[in-house]
Parts: structure tokens; sequence; C-alpha cells
């Protein structure tokens, strides 16, 4: 028995100033094939999972490239033809083959291309047959198109966010495929569109009890895997929008049922489902004013995990305004900066301009006397067994302020973004995060409280205002019931 595995994957948001190439995977995550380490990254939890299962059941491993990029802008073309025939001429050389299992984050977009995962899993079906199967992982925040649906025999997808299943939704997609390899099972995949775009995070209500029915629905048997596809509102993808994933032991009729009984009920949630958003001066306020630290205050949409820079000074200059003590920042994305703290040394002082580079809508660059703490190179952060580069890094202090630099864009998974770059999390009365929600596994279990701050600027925050332009049929909330209006 034959098995292929490879992992291509970015996150596109298409409105962001920034753009992504070739040196974007390879500064974020790239591993030749037979390289990729025993840890996953986000999307190539697949790997680790078949390894471990080609010892138990003596199969051939044919490893593919692995790669992933920070979430950024549009994807140059050339990048993107490069990997696809990259990871398509593995395939080619890898035949004959049983199976294909890919890791994927389903949302990239590059340019002349708006259905990538889409596009390359239609063509390894055009390499490998019908009979072969193919199972595929996806990131939720993704777009699911009928061309990924008619290609997959398998689709799992995190269920979780912040996304802390992610090496379990590895495994899961190869022992659906492993069954179906020995015979045990015919999946077939449905799929339902919710036709609406929110935040869903899944450790509050009424995610969380959402998100446990579909675990339960697995575990009873009812279905083989089920999962939801929240969408990416920064994506302007003909398929935006959230959708929910069944997939049935050939009965597709059960699964269309299913699929569409979820469906219906996370529609019903539609504006429910997202934290308290305060502004930048009232949640820093409140965090200088609590009785005891650290409070962890997140700086939502300046979060490099969507696709923009995370060098916002918006926040920080409010922090500037109000004197706040006792506050460490993480992160703000300058590799200038970065190179000239390098240069300074730890223990210097210089004035340094960093920040509000990529975007007017941003901020300014902040100009400030900083003392340098600490100097780090090639400085990293966990994300549950992943490990997130964070580049060269610099921790400057100035005023009762201390900010990391980094040269690696990354939003803030952990605290030891901080406590690896010497930062006594302990010690501050105020920690300020860029991320949206993926920040709140690691940090809640430190926090005196965690409040959320909702700060315009390079990133699309509001359907109702973003300028579409492959919208395909009506979505909440940019309509109100565009079930009414697809009848009409």
């Amino acid at each position: 028995m034959r098995i292929f595995c490879a992992s291509l994957a970015t996150e596109t948001n298409t409105f962001s100033p920034l753009r992504t190439d070739f040196s974007d995977f390879k500064q974020s995550f790239y591993a030749a094939p037979g390289a990729h380490p025993e840890t996953p990254t986000l999307c190539s939890g697949v790997f680790p999972a078949l390894r471990r299962a080609s010892q138990d059941l003596d199969f051939d491993l044919i490893e593919g490239t692995a790669t992933w990029a920070e979430p950024g802008g549009l994807l140059n073309a050339a990048t993107w033809v490069y990997l696809r025939d990259e990871i398509l001429e593995q395939v080619r050389e890898a035949l004959p083959l049983d199976a294909v299992v890919l890791g994927l984050h389903g949302a990239m977009i590059a340019d002349g291309c708006t259905d990538c995962e889409g596009v390359l899993l239609e063509a390894v079906r055009g390499i490998v047959g019908p009979e072969t199967i193919i199972g595929v992982t996806f990131d939720p925040h993704s777009h699911l198109s009928q061309k990924r649906v008619d290609n997959a025999d398998i689709i799992t997808v995190f269920k979780e966010f912040p996304h802390t299943d992610f090496a379990e939704t590895g495994d899961a997609c190869v022992a659906l495929v492993l069954r179906a390899l020995n015979g045990e099972i015919k999946p077939v995949v449905s799929a339902y569109d919710v036709r609406m775009i929110d935040i869903l995070p899944t450790s509050q209500a009424p995610m969380r009890g959402f998100v446990d029915r579909m675990k339960a629905l697995e575990e009873d048997g009812a279905v083989l895997s089920v999962s939801a596809i929240h969408g990416f509102m920064a994506g302007d993808s003909p398929d935006l929008g959230a959708k929910i994933v069944v997939v049935t032991d050939n009965d597709p009729k059960k699964g269309n049922e299913i699929a569409k009984r979820l469906g219906e009920e996370l529609f019903s949630f539609r504006g429910q489902t997202k934290p308290q958003f305060l502004t930048a001066a009232d949640a820093l306020s409140l965090a200088a004013k609590a009785d005891c630290g650290p409070v962890v205050v997140a700086d939502v949409w300046d979060n490099p995990g969507g696709g923009v820079a995370g060098d916002s000074t918006l926040m920080l200059r409010e922090a500037i305004a109000q004197n706040l003590q006792s506050a460490a920042f993480g992160t703000i994305w300058d590799p200038m900066a970065v190179r000239l703290c390098h240069a300074a040394g730890e223990g210097g002082a210089l004035n340094l301009r960093f920040g509000g580079k990529t975007s007017s809508t941003a901020g300014d660059p902040v100009d400030a006397s900083v003392t340098v703490l600490k100097n780090q190179r090639d400085a990293v952060q966990s994300f549950g067994t992943s490990i997130v580069p964070l580049g060269d890094c610099s921790v400057i202090r100035f005023g009762g302020i201390d900010v990391v630099l980094n040269s690696n864009r990354s939003q803030a998974f952990s605290p030891d973004l901080f406590t690896n770059l010497g930062i006594d999390i302990t010690a501050k009365k105020v920690l300020v995060v860029k991320s949206t929600n993926h920040f709140y596994g690691a940090f809640s279990r430190i926090a005196a409280e965690v409040l959320y701050a909702s700060v315009d600027g390079p990133y699309p925050n509001d359907p109702k205002t973003t300028p579409y332009t492959r919208l395909t049929r009506p979505l909440w909330p940019i309509v109100s019931n565009p079930f009414e209006m697809a009848l009409a």
C-alpha cells in the first residue's frame, strides 16, 4: 500500500497592503520531501500522523513538500505555480498510489487563481484517477468550493477556534483514509451553505455547545466526520462564507440532512458569537485599573494571522497617551528597527523610529528614546505542539512599556512569546497582544482578565462595508436574509 502526503498552506487577505511570494514560505516554514520535523505546523498534522501509522501498519509513505507562509496579501502567481507544480510532479513520481493526503489551509488566493486548493485537488485527482482515496485537512477560516467537495473523498476541518485541535484533525483524516483503504468505509462528502460570515470563537457559548454536538455525532457513529467552515472575511472569494461539511459512510442523504440541520442552527447564532469589543482607550483604561494582573488586551484587527502586517501603532499610541505602566506589547513587526537594536546591543540606548510602515491606516511610526533590553536571533514561540518562528527579535523599553519587535510576522499565540525573550509576565499589569482569538487558549490560563479591543486599521472587519467583487450569492450580514434573496 502506497500513500503520498504533502502540505501547501497560507491564508490570503486580498485587501492587505502586503504581498506573498516564495520568500514568505521559506521564512515561515519549508520542508523538502523527507525533511518535515517531528512536530506539525498548523496545516501539516497529517505528516506525523502518517509516520506513526506507517510504523504500525507497514505501508509505504512517500512524503512530498510541506510549506506554510504566514497569512498575508495576494499570492504571487509565479510562486503559486511553482509550488503547485512541485507537488503535482511529486505525485506523478510517486505513482501508483492508493491514497493522497494533503494538509491545506483553504484560504489561499493567488494572482489569477481564486481557488488554489480546489485547483490543486482537481489536478491531483486527474493524476491519480478516480479509485485513489484523497483526504484533506482544512482550517475553518477557509473557502469551501464545490471543486474541493467533488475531488476529495474525505475532508476534516479544525473544529476549534483557537485551533487547538490541528494535530487531532490530521489524526482524524489519516484514520479515515486508512479505514477507507481497508474497505471498512466508503466515505461520501456532503456540504451545506450557511450563507453567513461572522466571527465564531468556540471557547464560549453558543459555539462551545455547537462544537460539542458535532463531536458527539462523530462519537456516536452517526457520521464519520462533521466540521464547520467559518469562512475568512478578508478573502474576496466566490465561495466566501460559512459551510457545514459532513462525511458519511456512503449515505449522502443522511449527510445532507445533518449538514442542513447543523447549518440552520449555526445561522441562528448570527451576530451572537463574537466577544465584547471595546475601544482601545476603554480596554487599556480598564486594564490599568484592574485589581491584579496581568490583564491581557487583544488588538484583534492588527493580527498578522489575518494577513495584515502587525505593525500598527494605534494601540501603542493610546497606551503612551494614558501613560500606561508595567505593560508589555507583543509584537510590532519591524525588521529595520530590529536590525538597529541588534547593532546598538543589549543595554544600548538609541532614538528609534518603529512601526507604522506598511499602511496609512495603521498609525504613524513611533519615535522614542528606548533602551534595548534583549536581542535574540531566531526567536520562537509555541502554538500547541507547533514551533512558530519570530525571526530576529528585540525587546525595547521606554517609559513603563516594553515592546517586542520581530522580523518574522506572527500573531501572538502563547505567553512564551514574552518569556522566551526574558519578560516576566507575572510582574506585568498589562499584556497587549496582536491576535483575534488564537492567543486565548494559552493566555487565558495566566490572565487575570481578557479584554478585546477593536481598533480600525487595514483589516476589513465589517463585511457590510468591505468592497467584495467576487461574491456569487447573498450573505448575512451584507443582507439580512440571504435565503429569501436566494429564492427570489
